[in-house]
């Protein structure tokens, strides 16, 4: 992912804090040791999504297209990606004061895998001296977890995160939820939504379990050179009127 930049507002605090929190629950959860065995369960029904390409006519009627997923546009929201290398691996919806960080993997084809991702990511916070709840959420199965964190004065805060998922055929949807989003449920419903209405193309090449399905920049998106960093990159606006952001703008 990247790292942090000066930003203008709450809701861009929020998605990055939430991009350091992930990296770094991430990178502790690979470091543990695997249990013996797990019980892995098939995927749920998911009957109010997210949904799978094969299931939606036309995903690309009212969302944005970034290849491995069709994300709903909403008035009023900035819409960013994120790198690793030299791949897009995630996008970041911000609406207002909160944000929703959304992230599709490869899955085994009749195996869930977001039982033993909360687990992981679980122990992950615990091990850092955060405090993790395990509930059912509008969405299902989440944690909710007060992450320790560094403030702008130097000293030792939390960030209080939201963790959800859902397993989908042979992919995985993970949804991370900050700012108001994960404090307030009246601030939580549209991104809920979007998380739910978001569509997975999974492809039918070959690829391993919890490998990062791969995004792409919109075909008419364009990056603006000036004042941009690397490995960052959004646009603003819904999905009818994608308007011209600090680092892309769509051109039609």
């Amino acid at each position: 992912m990247f790292g942090r930049r000066k930003k203008k507002g709450a809701a861009e605090d929020a998605a990055g804090e939430a991009e350091q929190v992930v990296d770094s629950v991430d990178t502790e959860a690979d470091g543990n040791e695997e249990p013996a065995e797990r019980v892995r369960l098939e995927p749920e029904p998911r009957p109010e999504g997210p949904w799978d390409s094969e299931e939606v006519s036309d995903p690309g009627e009212g969302r944005v297209d970034l290849g491995g997923m069709f994300i709903p546009g909403v008035d009023g929201m900035e819409l960013r990606v994120e790198v690793a290398g030299d791949a897009i691996v995630a996008a970041t919806v911000v609406l207002r004061d909160s944000a929703v960080q959304l992230q599709a993997f490869a899955a085994p084809k009749r195996e869930g895998i977001w039982g033993e991702v909360r687990e992981e990511i679980g122990a992950g916070i615990t091990q850092q001296g955060g405090i993790v709840d395990e509930v059912e959420g509008p969405l299902g199965w989440e944690l909710r977890a007060q992450v320790p964190v560094q403030l702008p004065d130097g000293t030792g805060g939390f960030q209080v995160v939201r963790f959800v998922g859902v397993d989908g055929p042979r992919w995985f949807l993970r949804g991370v939820i900050s700012g108001q989003g994960a404090v307030q449920p009246q601030a939580a419903g549209l991104l809920e939504q979007i998380f739910r209405d978001t569509v997975v193309v999974r492809g039918e090449g070959p690829m391993a379990p919890r490998d990062p399905i791969v995004l792409k920049l919109p075909n008419d998106a364009q990056m603006v050179p000036e004042g941009v960093q690397q490995d960052e990159s959004r646009f603003s606006g819904g999905v009818d009127q994608l308007q011209r952001g600090p680092e892309i703008t769509e051109v039609r």
